[in-house]
């Protein structure tokens, strides 16, 4: 059954809930104003075990179902974005594509290390002229042999300054277009790895996001993951998970500013009761409720689909669509229903509503996953899945 949790995802769950409540609560909103990255915090949360929850205990990970990332990612991102798009990136994109992907060599190296949150992880994709059209690579890495000479920016990259590993998509062969392309593991000790400043944003101001730039970097051959030319395909699969775990992600948000516009309702009076109790309040409540449970249902069968070794690309891309949409037009609710209280700092609503817009745009734009889903509806395969 869609949305029945198990004991230990349950447990995970309240885990998770009480670390955000108890360990990234306090000073969150002082986090987002300086735009500090939570260190600390994020160090915590790798102790906890929630770096790499789905990576194979082997590793250092937490050998866990998506199910529990997923439900561990919706409490954190209650509270702090900045640190679970932290989460995000580097249990999905990067461990999991290195999990998958990988060689022996290559986990055994990288992946024990980010599995536990000794280490970070970036996955370097975006460039300036290369966002949602990811064929369209000026990064190169030119074979040399024994190693790539890897030269090119990359932008918008979260856990860009603190991350020791980078998972850069490159192109090697412009010849070949997407079929040209590789994902390269590169230190960020190797020299020629250059650190941007970091990005003054609307949201996630905690998030550690970065230009990256890469000068005539020496790649070794063995860093690259996957056959010659794996590199576009590799990058399409790590991305359908992720939109899960970001998916999960605008979830949170919405339901994070849910719950305050619920306790606010209750304690706020006017006119001689209650602000929940008037029907213009209530019914906002109700379609909020309403409308994010829809979308934990379609977060949570993405994340079922792809425990069960099924073809959860269209789901995960509606998961993302839905929730990322929910989570900016309730946000906006919640502000709505805390009046001027709504529009100020210490109330915390403001701030969820600005990271909201985020999920819209990255790892893929609401208008890219109506793409994937109009494809998938087109080709008549719509209810094979699930």
């Amino acid at each position: 059954m869609v949305g029945k949790l198990t004991e230990e995802q349950l447990a995970v769950k309240q885990a998770a809930r009480e670390f955000a409540q108890q360990e990234l609560l306090p000073g969150v909103i002082e986090r987002d104003r300086n735009m500090t990255f939570a260190t600390e915090q994020v160090k915590a949360m790798g102790e906890m075990g929630f770096m790499g929850m789905m990576v194979s205990e082997k590793y250092g990970g937490g050998g866990m179902d998506t199910m529990s990332y997923v439900v561990a990612m919706e409490e954190i991102s209650k509270i702090d974005n900045s640190c679970s798009v932290a989460m995000s990136v580097n249990n999905s994109l990067v461990c999991w594509g290195l999990e998958t992907f990988g060689t022996e060599e290559q986990k055994q190296k990288y992946l024990t290390k980010l599995a536990s949150g000794e280490q970070i992880g970036a996955f370097c994709l975006s460039e300036p002229e290369a966002g949602s059209d990811a064929t369209s690579q000026r990064t190169t890495a030119i074979d040399k042999g024994d190693h790539y000479l890897l030269n090119g920016t990359k932008n918008w990259i979260t856990n860009g300054g603190s991350s020791s590993v980078h998972l850069v998509i490159a192109q090697t062969d412009a010849e070949k277009g997407h079929r040209g392309i590789n994902a390269l593991i590169v230190p960020t000790d190797l020299e020629g790895v250059e650190i941007g400043a970091k990005e003054d944003k609307l949201g996630i101001r905690g998030s550690d996001t970065h230009t990256i730039m890469y000068n005539n970097v020496k790649v070794p051959k063995e860093n690259r993951i996957g056959e010659d030319g794996f590199g576009f395909k590799f990058a399409m699969k790590v991305l359908s998970g992720g939109r899960i775990g970001i998916a999960a992600q605008a979830l949170g948000i919405a339901a994070g500013a849910y719950e305050l516009a619920v306790k606010y309702s209750k304690e706020r009076e006017a006119f001689g009761k209650s602000i929940s109790k008037h029907q213009a309040i209530a019914f906002k409540l109700a379609d909020m409720a309403t409308e994010i449970q829809a979308a934990r249902l379609l977060v949570y069968n993405a994340a079922r689909l792809k425990d069960e070794g099924k073809n959860y690309d269209m789901a995960s891309s509606m998961a993302k669509l839905f929730a990322a949409e929910t989570a900016m037009k309730h946000t906006v609710e919640a502000v709505q229903i805390h009046g001027g209280y709504g529009y100020v700092k210490e109330y915390h609503v403001e701030r969820l509503m600005r990271d909201a817009k985020i999920t819209q745009i990255y790892e893929g734009t609401s208008e890219i996953q109506k793409l994937v889903i109009s494809r998938t509806v087109l080709s008549g395969k719509l209810y094979e899945e699930g």
